[in-house]
């Protein structure tokens, strides 16, 4: 008997039933800017209507929230995890997401567990008006076990040059909003996991894992609301490291971003984690981000603004002169 590529683990037909069960979801994605479709080697986009536009580009995966996906068969929310993690990122310098390309490795393909994952995307590109253009699916038998699953994204956006938003306009006396998580999002799941070992047991009155699948918080139309009404100074995802690290990237030299611990509402599930792990405060503000999935820096006057365009975002702190970039008072 003669070797072939299936032989050797890969299943070139699971591959084409996966681009058959997509195409059209992914196709809805795209507007006039999308020149081609799936099956060339490039995905062309056009730009126009802008002055002077810059290209806003961010890349990240799902980490190791994946394995509470693939032991649960619970597949649909992390590919909408992929898009936010990058989509989020750009927001940060207010760019507006153009266009998203996906990259999904495993062991040993299943087509209808892929689709399942780029559906997810799918949906939050549309969510974000965001055309998912490209994407590789790549079986790697060895590399893999059967049934392991690998995901990642790009994703770029656009922005006037003018309008970048940087952080160098924060200044003493700004105040420091929270945008709320819808949970852990993406960052931490070693931590959660070791915790929480067993993902069915049940936490308020449901099963644990759709708890900590909740997917990652889409901020586009909020961030986007805000900045059609006014300017902001500075924004933060606050990703891995929590506010200890990601605050801090847009806080200029010579000044510190005081937030009050007190005033973050922080989810229960993390308090849960908190206190069943016996892991310390200061630790669990340097993993996760403790229901603060954005904050913005904005003037003092226009703070009272944007808690009337977003109804759950709430004042957390203000900016003062200081070398630490962020004093965390817990």
């Amino acid at each position: 008997m003669s070797n072939t590529y299936k032989s050797a683990g890969v299943d070139k037909e699971e591959g084409y039933k996966t681009v058959d069960r997509i195409k059209k979801a992914v196709g809805e994605t795209h507007n006039s800017n999308v020149l081609n479709h799936l099956g060339s080697f490039g995905a062309f986009y056009e730009i126009g209507g802008y002055k002077n536009p810059v290209l806003v580009s961010g890349t990240d995966g799902v980490g190791t929230k994946l394995k509470v996906a693939l032991d649960t068969k619970k597949y649909d929310s992390i590919g909408v995890d992929c898009f936010a993690m990058c989509a989020n990122d750009i927001l940060c310098h207010g760019a507006k997401p153009l266009f998203f390309l996906d990259y999904l490795a495993c062991g040993k393909l299943d087509s209808e567990i892929a689709a399942e994952i780029v559906l997810g995307m799918v949906e939050a590109c549309k969510d974000n008006n965001c055309a998912l253009i490209g994407g590789e699916t790549a079986e790697m038998p060895g590399m893999y076990q059967p049934g392991d699953y690998d995901v990642a994204g790009f994703c770029v956006g656009i922005v006037e040059k003018d309008q970048i938003i940087d952080g160098s306009n924060i200044k003493a006396g700004n105040k420091v909003i929270a945008l709320p998580s819808s949970g852990f999002h993406s960052n931490g799941f070693s931590l959660v996991r070791k915790v929480f070992p067993n993902f069915e047991e049940e936490f308020e009155g449901k099963p644990l894992y759709e708890t900590l699948l909740v997917p990652t918080r889409l901020y586009y139309k909020d961030i986007h609301k805000v900045l059609e009404e006014i300017k902001v100074c500075g924004i933060a995802h606050i990703t891995g490291g929590g506010l200890y690290e990601n605050v801090p990237r847009v806080i200029p030299e010579g000044l510190c971003a005081s937030i009050n611990a007190s005033k973050i509402k922080i989810p229960s599930i993390m308090l849960e984690l908190e206190k069943r792990g016996g892991v310390a405060r200061e630790e669990m503000f340097g993993t996760f981000n403790m229901g603060v999935g954005m904050i913005l820096v904005v003037d003092k006057e226009h703070a009272e603004k944007v808690l009337h365009l977003l109804d759950d975002a709430y004042e957390i702190g203000e900016i003062t002169e200081g070398n630490e970039k962020i004093n965390l008072s817990i």
